[in-house]
């Protein structure tokens, strides 16, 4: 049997939520690692020391260790949906840029010194409104489908939203909220948050999706 390539992922990581979203819409297959973060594998680390997921294991040796490389890998073996005709990256490095940034310092002011986020949450509200305006005229920022800029940007929104939800929503951006309603409910975001024990060496490989 020929060897799986090897998913490592942490259930709710943002940036392991979009590699998993990718690796089920392809239909490539994985053996899925599923890591607490405060007790790594030593096979993650040996694979990838900077101890960050997700991590993708090739069968030829190759390691993968950004989210988007993982995505956009996993669309390169298959991608029925046509997700890379929409992969927009000047829209995904200011998510994961500046917004993201603006994102941590929002939700865990304490680890940077701060009394409260609330001058970051407003700094990204920017970036929220330009989504929003994006989304003015389509469901989606690729049209009447998700496709790789959606499921890119998605889960650091999310994470914006659940950090106060009804502040959130009171806010006047209806497109963006309808648009994050629509991928939460989603059965492709359903399906990739199944929760798995954590993985230890010598347990049978859970293969994904």
């Amino acid at each position: 049997m020929t060897a799986l390539p090897i998913l490592y992922s942490f259930r709710r990581c943002p940036y392991a939520m979009r590699a998993r979203m990718a690796v089920v819409v392809s239909g490539v297959h994985v053996e899925l690692r599923e890591v607490i973060l405060r007790a790594k594998p030593p096979e993650m680390l040996a694979a990838s020391p900077k101890g960050t997921v997700p991590v993708l294991l090739l069968p030829d040796g190759r390691v993968l260790e950004e989210s988007l490389d993982i995505m956009r890998w996993a669309l390169a073996q298959s991608d029925p949906m046509g997700w890379l005709t929409h992969d927009d990256q000047n829209l995904i490095l200011a998510t994961d840029g500046p917004f993201k940034i603006a994102l941590d310092h929002y939700k865990y002011p304490h680890r940077y010194d701060l009394t409260d986020g609330t001058v970051h949450r407003d700094a990204a509200l920017a970036h929220l409104g330009d989504l929003n305006d994006r989304l003015a005229t389509a469901p989606y920022l690729s049209g009447a489908r998700p496709a790789f800029t959606d499921i890119a940007l998605f889960p650091f929104v999310r994470q914006f939203a659940a950090t106060d939800a009804e502040w959130f929503a009171a806010l006047p951006l209806p497109a963006l909220q309808s648009w994050l309603t629509a991928l939460v409910g989603s059965d492709l975001f359903v399906q990739i948050m199944t929760r798995y024990p954590a993985w230890k060496a010598g347990d049978p490989p859970v293969h994904f999706p």
